[in-house]
């Protein structure tokens, strides 16, 4: 993925809302599988790591993208930012 693509999708990734909120249990094979599902639907999701989760939001956003084979776009705060192309290519990148 060149630099263009990634900061275009940290530009789309500014005006959307997290889908995936990790808690104090940390990752869960639950998180996982709605990860999974809401990637395959959007292309390209926000996450929220909670004050009282045992991970940080680097490590949230590393673990997931190691399960859902993704990749990081962007770690700011407690939020994060994921991408997989997926087969009907909604975003067009």
């Amino acid at each position: 993925m060149t630099g263009q693509q990634r900061a275009c999708l940290r530009k789309l990734a500014q005006r959307i809302e997290p889908v995936i909120y990790i808690g104090k249990e940390g990752i869960t094979q639950g998180i996982v599988a709605s990860a999974k599902e809401a990637i395959e639907a959007r292309e390209l999701i926000k996450g929220s790591v909670q004050q009282n989760a045992e991970v940080s939001a680097k490590e949230a956003c590393a673990a997931l993208c190691e399960a859902l084979d993704a990749q990081g776009i962007s770690c700011i705060g407690r939020k994060f930012v994921l991408y997989k192309r997926s087969e009907q290519n909604i975003l067009g990148l």
